[in-house]
């Protein structure tokens, strides 16, 4: 039993001094910026408080069960026990740190760009893009369409966990990804909750999603690729994938050079001489910046992401992934209510009942497993395929 709750007084003069300054902070914005005015919510289920509403998404995304188990989801190396390469938990902080670099330096509003940066990954799933892929064909089996990390990233914040975030703390989540294809990004507007809805419909559909309506989720888009590019590289290294005599490309090392640090350096200069945030407003790489990356991205894919020594475990990944999703499949139709599906996800207090009301029974192993850490993943596929002992008696 609870006991009462007490709740502080809101000293009005305190809040509208807070309000103030916010609004004196932010007219020193570049006038493409987007400022506290600007938010949009879906719900406004609670008035605003003395945070500017991006800093309450920020709080919100940190609050979620989504963001909590970012720190067993790993990002290339899934399958290598050592301490010192990056997590996701890790890479969303880097992103952030940089994008707020960046949009410092532009003008942007730093609390929309961290809220962003904190949220785009909440959507990754088990064996990071391999999972995805795995996680992808059982969905298009069952007749629901591809999987998405960027969509999944809105299906936990904007319905599972309906945590009422603003549109452009959403849009910025949803248009991270796929900035191999990006030189130049200039925003394009998304007027309504229904133009929103139609692009993560969009999404959905595999179609390519048009540019995020914020200069700040422009600028988070190309931080992501600043954090991991040459952060895989220096994983790689540690893990002893590539050796550190292997040499990069000669445009890479003359351009970006050879480590994270020297890497990192050169992209975020390059964004701030070759962006534009007070007129025409647009984020872009320089042609020769760009013509390094574009090499960089083969390098590493070739020696890193589709290294046999990264790639041997495949198949029994994705027989995991297959395996898992039939049994939690199969808990649903026969209503075991004592499986995990149903103890960790369906009948927990934090999911959205709307939500469990409206999703069919692959939507429900789909969220459930794409919300899964590395570890719990396994672990419930053990469960699977290994025989039940009983200590001494039954139970």
């Amino acid at each position: 039993m609870h006991g009462p709750r007490h709740e502080r007084t809101i000293d009005r003069g305190l809040e509208s001094s807070i309000r103030t300054i916010t609004e004196k902070r932010e007219a020193l914005l570049s006038p493409l910026a987007s400022i506290s005015a600007d938010a949009v919510r879906r719900h406004n289920r609670t008035s605003e408080d003395i945070r500017t509403p991006y800093s309450r998404d920020t709080d919100r995304i940190i609050h979620t069960r989504a963001y909590t188990r970012y720190i067993d989801k790993t990002q290339v190396f899934s399958l290598v026990d050592n301490d010192h390469i990056t997590h996701r938990v890790i890479h969303v902080q880097l992103v952030s740190k940089i994008a707020r670099t960046i949009g410092r330096c532009l003008r942007l509003n730093e609390d929309l760009i961290e809220a962003i940066a904190l949220g785009h990954d909440i959507g990754h799933i088990p064996y990071g893009h391999f999972g995805e892929t795995c996680l992808s064909t059982l969905c298009e089996e069952q007749g629901i369409g591809k999987f998405f990390h960027n969509v999944q990233s809105i299906q936990f914040l904007d319905r599972i966990e309906n945590c009422d975030l603003t549109m452009q703390v959403l849009d910025g989540i949803l248009c991270h990804n796929g900035e191999s294809d990006d030189v130049k990004i200039y925003k394009e507007p998304c007027r309504n909750w229904l133009e929103f809805d139609k692009k993560v419909q969009d999404n959905a559909d595999g179609r390519r999603t048009k540019a995020p309506m914020t200069l700040e989720g422009c600028v988070v888009k190309f931080a992501d690729t600043i954090a991991f590019i040459g952060r895989d590289l220096q994983d790689a290294r540690e893990v002893g994938l590539i050796s550190s005599a292997t040499p990069l490309p000669r445009e890479c090392r003359e351009i970006l050079g050879e480590s994270n640090r020297e890497i990192i350096n050169i992209l975020i200069y390059d964004l701030l001489e070759n962006s534009d945030s007070e007129e025409e407003g647009y984020i872009s790489y320089s042609p020769q910046v760009e013509s390094a990356l574009i090499s960089l991205r083969s390098f590493s894919r070739t020696n890193i992401y589709e290294n046999e020594k990264l790639t041997s475990e495949h198949a029994k990944v994705r027989q995991m992934y297959s395996t898992l999703f039939i049994s939690c499949l199969e808990d649903l139709e026969n209503n075991t209510d004592n499986a995990k599906i149903f103890t960790d996800f369906i009948d927990t207090s934090w999911i959205d009942r709307t939500y469990l009301d409206s999703a069919t029974y692959p939507e429900l192993v789909r969220d459930f497993i794409a919300g899964m850490t590395d570890r719990y993943f396994q672990k419930r596929y053990e469960e699977c395929v290994i025989p039940r002992r009983v200590e001494g008696k039954f139970p």
